[in-house]
């Protein structure tokens, strides 16, 4: 592992969120920090317009640019799986390393990883989407044996506005997913790399005794793990930095 660390990310065109709470987790890493590379998103919805927004030769054109600021290891920071189908990020880093030769890996792929390390079958689903996005997200999940046991959504369509929606609000929605059902859920996915949502872990986890898997920290976790770094050297960001 190198002493300097470059966590190359691809973010969102209309993304606010991601970049400063990524350049704060990188901070917590000694020598490590994050570069970006933005390609056109707007707008989460199932159209056909919508979906093209993730077309393969625009993330691959913005992971090369990343590769020319010499980063260790590039991330996809953005849920888009999530509706589209984990298979797409699974080729997406494939080809992200045809074209980078750098290690690659996605918010979502890492949040599975991590249910998978934490034997997680009993998920809690809170986004900022629409109803039949969510849908497309929970029955994915479902095709890979996790239940969303609980979830919520607030119907906003436009990707820029994520960001507007205020961490007490998450957290209220964080809390009404928690006690939803009798079996409370093993974790709860803030699912949105354009929520101001991963700095809530800590509290969130000590009130509810529920960890807080939020998609842009599974970014970096997945980041770390990729280039040999120790993800647990990121404190106060909630436990799954402690996850191996």
């Amino acid at each position: 592992m190198p002493s300097t660390l470059r966590l190359g990310v691809l973010t969102p065109s209309s993304n606010t969120a991601l970049e400063p709470l990524t350049s704060a987790l990188a901070a917590a890493v000694p020598g490590c920090s994050a570069h970006f590379s933005r390609f056109k998103v707007t707008q989460i919805a199932l159209s056909d317009r919508a979906l093209a927004q993730f077309d393969d030769s625009k993330i691959l054109a913005a992971a090369e640019l990343l590769a020319d600021a010499h980063v260790d290891v590039i991330g996809w920071s953005g849920t888009a799986a999530g509706w589209l189908g984990f298979d797409s990020d699974r080729r997406l880093v494939q080809r992200i390393t045809e074209r980078t030769g750098l290690p690659a890996t996605t918010a979502v792929l890492a949040l599975n990883e991590l249910l998978a390390l934490r034997g997680v079958t009993r998920l809690a689903l809170v986004t900022p989407y629409t109803a039949d996005v969510q849908q497309r997200i929970v029955d994915n999940y479902r095709a890979i044996g996790i239940e969303v046991v609980a979830e919520r959504h607030l119907g906003i369509t436009v990707n820029h506005d994520f960001a507007l929606v205020e961490p007490a609000q998450l957290l209220a929605l964080m809390r009404e997913v928690a006690t939803a059902v009798p079996n409370p859920p093993q974790a709860i996915t803030t699912f949105c790399t354009n929520l101001r949502a991963a700095p809530l872990a800590e509290q969130v986890e000590a009130e509810l005794g529920i960890p807080l898997l939020d998609t842009v920290s599974t970014t970096v976790w997945g980041q770390l793990r990729a280039i040999g770094a120790d993800p647990a050297q990121v404190l106060g960001w909630g436990s799954l930095f402690g996850t191996r």
